[in-house]
């Protein structure tokens, strides 16, 4: 599948599907595709997100107050905050303002904030769904920055009994309500993502004008192939590992956004993909060995990027060893390298897709998220997963407020 801004590509053996299993998922389909466009028109859906209806429950004139901060600091866990840190990542080549993320405890971090900044001159975003995430709380009370009336915070949080939205009505400060359908992971489309995106200058129309671009009649037919042929490798457990290769750096916190999509999705009832992250070329030199000629269990996702460099290698002739060089840019040496891999994966039958970024803009970044989720979505759809809970997650908070109590 080809547009202007991303190219898609799958190289999935048959050796590594199950004839029977697509049948099923083929039948199976039309169903899943109905039921999203039915809840596109649902307001209280996950998938309403990508309705052209859907309208953020906040005013931007209501932000403009915020936009004199050069600095932002934004605290959230998970979901809550990767989404930001991938819009960052992709357009900080566009942001003029420094954007740091606490999405972790991080003692040293934080100490490093309290003593080299004036906290009075920054924003905080403090993001979390249920109001009560235990590692969000932390680094706020430890910052100390919570008065009465202060003009500096903005807190997203559901609307209901729990601390992040009571500590607003009692401290008087700005609250943007997190819709209660929308898990933490999905929600970069609302405004968990969309806040910090208005406030980092992004236009946020351009952002979600791609978004239903899977939906057209040629880019329908891939998402359907993918998801079905994706599916059929997480139910036949053949593949285990799922490894983003990537060429493109600044597309890595998006797929740092994707890993946590990916497994808190679909690693349930026994199934599920390991994602991680390889950077590139870098792991040639490290990993690529064992991704080769190791156990075949693994399906790549190659990510890179169109760049257009004038800067060149320039060489004085030394030795035929390092003239090849000569007159090259960096991204036609990573690129070669690239296409290498690429070679080795085919004649080794390694399952593998590409994406290749075209331009980097709003409207790329909105399309790759939206493809994402989608896709994820439906592949836990047919593989009889809820895509949209995490209950062993549940488990893991539910015994830490035990130990703390």
């Amino acid at each position: 599948m080809k547009n202007k801004k991303i190219i898609y590509k799958n190289n999935i053996q048959k050796k590594y599907l199950d004839s029977r299993i697509n049948k099923t998922l083929n039948k199976k389909y039309p169903d899943i595709l109905k039921n999203i466009f039915s809840n596109l028109k649902t307001n209280k859906n996950t998938f309403y997100l990508f309705s052209k209806n859907f309208k953020l429950n906040f005013k931007l004139q209501d932000l403009n107050k915020f936009k004199k901060f050069k600095t932002v600091v934004i605290i959230g866990m998970g979901g809550s905050i990767l989404g930001s840190e991938a819009l960052y990542g992709f357009l900080q080549d566009k942001i003029k303002k420094d954007f740091l993320f606490f999405n972790n405890i991080d003692e040293d971090k934080l100490e490093r904030l309290r003593s080299k900044r004036d906290l009075k001159q920054i924003l905080f975003i403090v993001i979390s769904k249920s109001g009560d995430t235990i590692e969000t709380l932390s680094n706020l009370f430890v910052l100390n920055i919570i008065k009465k009336n202060s003009k500096n915070i903005i807190i997203i949080s559901e609307k209901f009994n729990n601390t992040l939205y009571l500590l607003s009505q009692k401290m008087k400060l700005y609250h943007i309500e997190h819709r209660n359908y929308i898990s933490g992971r999905y929600s970069v489309l609302s405004e968990v993502g969309m806040v910090p995106a208005y406030l980092m200058g992004i236009n946020l129309k351009k952002f979600r004008s791609n978004i239903l671009n899977h939906f057209k009649i040629n880019n329908k037919k891939f998402l359907k192939q993918s998801s079905i042929m994706l599916a059929s490798l997480l139910k036949n457990n053949k593949i285990k590992n799922l490894i983003f290769f990537n060429y493109a750096p600044k597309l890595d916190k998006f797929l740092y956004w994707n890993q946590q999509l990916t497994a808190e999705s679909l690693g349930k009832k026994g199934k599920g993909f390991l994602p991680l992250i390889s950077p590139a070329p870098k792991d040639h030199h490290s990993l690529a060995q064992l991704y080769l000629d190791g156990p075949k269990d693994k399906i790549f996702y190659i990510f890179s990027e169109k760049v257009d460099t004038s800067k060149k290698i320039k060489i004085k002739k030394m030795s035929r060893k390092v003239d090849f060089l000569s007159n090259k840019s960096l991204n036609q040496v990573k690129d070669a390298q690239r296409k290498s891999f690429i070679r080795i994966l085919k004649k080794n039958n390694i399952p593998f897709r590409e994406f290749k970024i075209m331009n980097r803009s709003e409207k790329t970044l909105g399309e790759f998220f939206s493809y994402f989720m989608l896709e994820i979505a439906i592949m836990g759809k047919l593989s009889n997963i809820n895509p949209f809970n995490q209950p062993a997650v549940e488990q893991i908070k539910a015994n830490t407020k035990k130990f703390l109590a």
